[in-house]
């Protein structure tokens, strides 16, 4: 017999057009169930060339009711809107509405044939086919038979999907639309070629306790999820102490924005006679039925909601943490090159960090732009000592709930003293680098030498000739090794590189660049460290000229954007009178211990140690004073030059280390 559905097919794919092969299909498993089968067995086979024959879905379910059947399919959805694919509110059953999941095929394949049992005063059956060229129109046929079981199978034929995208895509569809009901019906399954559907990998978590008030016992199993479920947010599932699901509802934490996805399940006699309906407040609950105004179940909710945010502060940290290396990675959060600036850094970073274990929602759907904004806008607020003011932009964006502004009032305070505890720890080391270096300079009982312990303190803490620079080279590499490792940290390319130079073996003390990122520009600075027993001439001048003419002769190092500078650093100059009349002769040009000057862009000074501590006195004399260190207690004595510049290698106050080449 031929019937016709009262919409055209056209109309009906317009109704249908939000589904996709993956929901398409997992129609026909919610068919099942909601015909009160506990067993849905898929079936496929395919051929060598990866395309498959045809799909089976098979269940024990009650069957169709074919003498009944015009009324679901003449009657079918008389409005063209499209249906939007959603989960039930509050129960799990009867899942499919509207009689869509019998068409939705049209997806995936071009046929589909119904073969089913139902009670009807006696075992009946029949079949239904449908093509999907002509989705109104169906075939019914009534049919004796000799089965004593109700149940259904629906046969599709010409699949429109290969093999590689069910078993990939319809497959991972189908885990992440029935795990969270094969949790909550234990007894139910779902085979796939008679294997068990295996979705393990979905469970990041799972817990079993129990809780108990006033004589009643719920036993409570927790489920984390390692993605988002298909339509399924995070519930709460009531059931009797049989097992039946008697109502579900959303957790406290359902949709935080925090990618924290999970599922309780409580199961207790206390629910047997339970009105979910009646408001709290309300005098029109059952006489014999418990609400959720009874002790027990408030009881019930404040320990699980407890519970589950207890569960969930191990994960937002982990995750948060991992966002902040994201926004690192992606320049969302400023570059800070200085110990100074690091300090701060740390305390952005905490504070996003802090942000996000309170409230998650804030940083959902930011594009690249706004997050950009966002963090810079916490950074200038930390900057100012306005943290307060924070309180009012999240505030702006999400409600913030009172335990939570505890907790961010917390994390700000905490942020805070972190940062002037480590400011002060940070300031500390670096006096006491400052001491150590004198004591090998001045203290000729120590016996300092001029690279195992000048050269080696200063490769730690070049910091003292200027902050944001990062060691090129120490002592060892000649000039093509320093070349190569000048490139590699001012462009991020990696050349083998030759240097056609007189002096291209020399090795330099200390070479050291920064970049400044807004105008481009890269300064650049070479130490050459003399032990403060040598007196420093020309000959020690003549040292650093051949330097400079080294890196003069490759354009590598001389772009109009690079600067630099060239220190020569001893205890004292020797009578020849020839680094005073350097000065001298570039006082000119008004800076101080100048003695070479080409264009303003390649520099020579010449500093004695004494110069070197009093501009360290200099710019710290601010902090020392507003800090009040009690700086006497800094000064530590040492043995011997070893021991002193080990000292050194183990504080707050060390640079960076020397570029490396991967």
């Amino acid at each position: 017999m031929q019937n016709e559905a009262k919409i055209t097919s056209k109309g009906i794919k317009r109704v249908l057009k939000n589904y996709n092969p993956a929901s398409s299909f997992a129609e026909y498993i919610w068919n099942g169930f909601d015909a009160k089968a506990t067993k849905i067995e898929i079936n496929y086979d395919s051929n060598e060339l990866g395309r498959i024959n045809f799909i089976q879905v098979k269940d024990n379910g009650t069957g169709i009711d074919l003498e009944n059947l015009a009324y679901k399919f003449d009657n079918f959805y008389d409005s063209e809107k499209s249906i939007q694919i959603q989960s039930p509110k509050h129960s799990s059953i009867l899942h499919g509405k509207n009689g869509v999941g019998r068409l939705t095929f049209y997806t995936f394949a071009n046929g589909a044939k119904w073969t089913t049992s139902y009670e009807n005063q006696g075992i009946k059956g029949g079949t239904i086919a449908i093509s999907a060229e002509n989705l109104k129109v169906y075939q019914k046929k009534i049919l004796n038979t000799d089965v004593n079981f109700t149940g259904t199978t629906v046969y599709f034929t010409n699949l429109l999907i290969s093999k590689d995208v069910f078993e990939i895509d319809l497959k991972n569809y189908i885990k992440k639309e029935f795990c969270w009901f094969l949790e909550l019906n234990k007894e139910y399954s779902i085979l796939i070629n008679g294997t068990p559907l295996d979705y393990s990998e979905l469970v990041a978590d799972r817990d079993f306790f129990n809780l108990e008030n006033n004589n009643s016992i719920f036993k409570i199993k927790y489920v984390q999820w390692n993605e988002s479920l298909n339509k399924e947010h995070s519930k709460f599932y009531f059931q009797d102490s049989n097992g039946k699901e008697i109502y579900k509802d959303f957790t406290t934490l359902n949709k935080k924005g925090d990618y924290y996805y999970h599922s309780i399940y409580i199961e207790s006699d206390f629910f047997s006679h339970f009105d979910f309906t009646t408001n709290e407040e309300s005098n029109q609950k059952s006489l014999f039925s418990k609400a959720k105004s009874s002790v027990e179940y408030k009881y019930l909710i404040t320990k699980l909601n407890e519970y589950l945010k207890n569960k969930r502060k191990p994960y937002l940290r982990a995750y948060a943490e991992r966002l902040v290396m994201d926004y690192e990675l992606d320049g969302i959060i400023p570059t800070y090159n200085n110990s100074w600036e690091q300090i701060r850094s740390k305390e952005l970073k905490d504070t996003i960090i802090g942000l996000y274990e309170v409230q998650p929602k804030i940083f959902s759907n930011l594009n690249l732009e706004q997050k950009k904004i966002f963090v810079q806008f916490i950074d200038l607020l930390l900057d100012s000592n306005e943290r307060d003011n924070i309180f009012k932009i999240i505030e702006s964006v999400t409600q913030l709930e009172p335990e939570e502004r505890e907790d961010l009032s917390k994390i700000l305070h905490k942020t805070s003293l972190n940062r002037v505890i480590n400011t002060i720890k940070l300031i500390e080391d670096r006096y006491k680098t400052y001491y150590q270096l004198k004591e090998l300079v001045f203290n000729e009982e120590l016996g300092a030498k001029e690279i195992p312990h000048l050269q080696d303190l200063i490769e730690n803490h070049y910091w003292l000739f200027g902050e944001e620079y990062h060691l090129v080279t120490a002592a060892e590499p000649k000039f093509e090794e320093a070349l190569k490792r000048y490139i590699y940290k001012t462009t991020g390319e990696i050349k083998d590189t030759k240097i056609d130079h007189i002096d291209k073996n020399r090795e330099m003390d200390i070479f050291a660049c920064r970049q400044h990122k807004k105008d481009a520009k890269i300064e650049n600075i070479v130490l050459e460290l003399k032990h403060p027993k040598i007196q420093l001439g020309e000959k020690e001048y003549s040292q650093v000229m051949k330097y400079l003419s080294v890196i003069s002769s490759r354009q590598e190092f001389n772009a109009p954007n690079m600067s630099w500078k060239f220190y020569l650093i001893g205890n004292k100059f020797n009578t020849s009178q020839f680094i005073e009349r350097q000065i001298r002769t570039n006082k000119t040009h008004g800076e101080e211990s100048l003695i070479y000057n080409e264009d303003g862009r390649i520099k020579i000074y010449v500093k004695t140690w004494s110069e070197i501590f009093t501009e360290f006195e200099l710019r710290h004399n601010f902090l020392d004073e507003r800090l009040k260190l009690e700086r006497e207690k800094l000064y530590e004595l040492s043995k011997d030059a070893d021991e002193i510049v080990e000292k050194s290698k183990n504080n707050t106050a060390i640079s960076k280390e020397e570029v490396i080449i991967p």
